[in-house]
């Protein structure tokens, strides 16, 4: 079972979670709380797989309770999801910098609510679409020019780098596969040897690497 914390200071967002999320058979609410303060608590008492944060609550926003159970330097990072009404690049930079596994408008529909759960446990990474590449383009504008500063130790592959381009796009594993004849268990193997050369936590910070170091304005141009 994919054990999960809700945290939404709405009751009625927090009834309409747990009603999509418990239609499943692998999926448990194990606790839905109003506050940050509350998630925080729960969070470490309970340990779900997955938590999914809405950003304004009261006692700690969601982009603290982030940082606090997945942030860098926690030891034992929980997946957090944050599912919030509001599309704003400084909010979603924030949640995935503070170790966010995904970045979801309420508005998205049950079907990618229930995706981005179980792509937190995979180890995967769902971001709403409508802001994926919006985002990962805001990291490339944010450095003054692409520099070799992050490359790593060991240089990326051809197919590392070609995967890491689709992921920078948006893709999921699957559809990567698709496009580059690859298995998925591949996929993951690429995306895996990625993640430990340039030292990323997940996929979306292996996007925001490639945009940064101007491999996907090279791609681009």
């Amino acid at each position: 079972m994919i054990r999960v914390l809700i945290a939404d200071d709405q009751e009625m967002v927090r009834a309409g979670f747990r009603m999509i999320l418990e239609t499943q058979e692998d999926i448990e609410v194990v606790a839905d709380v109003p506050d940050g303060v509350s998630a925080v608590t729960k969070a470490r008492e309970l340990r779900p797989d997955v938590c999914l944060l809405d950003i304004r609550m009261p006692g700690m926003d969601g982009l603290e309770v982030t940082r606090a159970l997945a942030g860098p330097g926690v030891a034992d990072p929980l997946k957090v999801v944050v599912v919030t009404t509001f599309d704003l690049d400084e909010y979603v930079n924030a949640a995935l910098s503070n170790g966010a596994n995904g970045f979801l408008l309420k508005d998205a529909g049950p079907a990618l609510l229930l995706e981005a759960v179980r792509a937190a446990v995979r180890g995967d990474a769902l971001v709403s679409p409508q802001i994926t590449v919006r985002l990962l383009r805001h990291f490339a504008s944010a450095a003054p020019t692409p520099t070799a500063v992050e490359q790593p130790a060991e240089p990326l592959t051809e197919r590392e780098l070609d995967v890491v381009r689709a992921a920078a796009r948006g893709l999921t594993n699957t559809e990567i596969g698709t496009e580059l004849y690859l298995s998925l268990s591949t996929v993951k193997t690429h995306l895996a040897a990625v993640q430990a050369k340039i030292g990323a936590r997940n996929r979306v910070e292996v996007a925001a690497w490639a945009w940064r170091t101007g491999l996907m304005t090279t791609e681009s141009s």
